[in-house]
């Protein structure tokens, strides 16, 4: 017995028939969100703009929960400024186990 899936599934199956995972650039979710807000005001429904759009249900709700208000340059420096934060968190931990060594080396405990 042959199990159906929807098309949406299918387009993103590989060779094997398993589920790829593809990543969107923040600029493309913003692109694609665009497209979906004309195509709703065109009269389209939500579930055919989903299966325009090639992507489920869940992912087109996380993208407008996390994407939805913002520009393409907003997204870009927002994704800017969340790796330059991952950066100096790194960059604290560092120092902050530098200081640790440090303070045990001048107490004579090493």
């Amino acid at each position: 017995m042959e199990v159906v899936r929807p098309e949406v599934w299918l387009s993103s199956q590989d060779e094997d028939g398993q589920m790829g995972t593809k990543r969107h650039k923040p600029e493309d979710v913003v692109a694609k969100l665009r497209q979906a807000d004309v195509l709703i005001v065109q009269g389209q429904s939500v579930a055919d703009v989903i299966r325009a759009l090639g992507v489920t249900e869940v992912t087109y709700y996380r993208w407008r929960k996390e994407f939805g208000g913002l520009k393409r340059d907003q997204v870009r420096r927002m994704k800017d400024l969340e790796v330059e934060n991952q950066r100096l968190r790194r960059a604290i931990a560092d120092l902050t186990l530098d200081k640790l060594i440090l303070q045990e080396a001048a107490k004579g405990n090493f």
